[in-house]
């Protein structure tokens, strides 16, 4: 597994969501697909942070307004993305020394996939 390519393991539907999609709306897509993050994209579909579920709970926990506050605004910006090519064994190191649970996988400016940490232990499950 350790030369093989992150495009093995990635999962190629992508669900971004905008960056000026309200968080209820962020939040409905992600329960609806089952999702624990989502690619935040502008308008020209580049991707400027992820919205996981670490950030909802700690959006909520504000007590905050779903409807008023938007992707954008809670984000974290500029996530780690990899090129497709990139071996699984070097996106997991990457992973673990950032201490993040998702990469987004790219090719040039185009969102071609995600990888989380449940992705890798998927693979042990087979």
């Amino acid at each position: 597994m350790n030369n093989q390519s992150i495009a093995s393991l990635m999962r190629h539907e992508v669900y971004p969501v905008g960056a000026d999609d309200t968080i209820a709306l962020v939040e409905k897509q992600m329960v609806t697909r089952g999702l624990s993050w989502a690619p935040v994209v502008d308008e020209g579909g580049a991707t400027l942070g992820v919205v996981s579920s670490l950030d909802l709970l700690r959006f909520h926990a504000d007590g905050k307004d779903a409807t008023r506050f938007y992707a954008w605004q809670i984000c974290t910006y500029k996530p780690i993305s990899v090129s497709p090519d990139a071996s699984v064994a070097e996106v997991a190191r990457l992973m673990v020394e950032a201490g993040i649970h998702h990469v987004v996988v790219q090719e040039g400016s185009a969102l071609k996939g995600v990888v989380s940490s449940m992705d890798f232990v998927r693979t042990f499950m087979d």
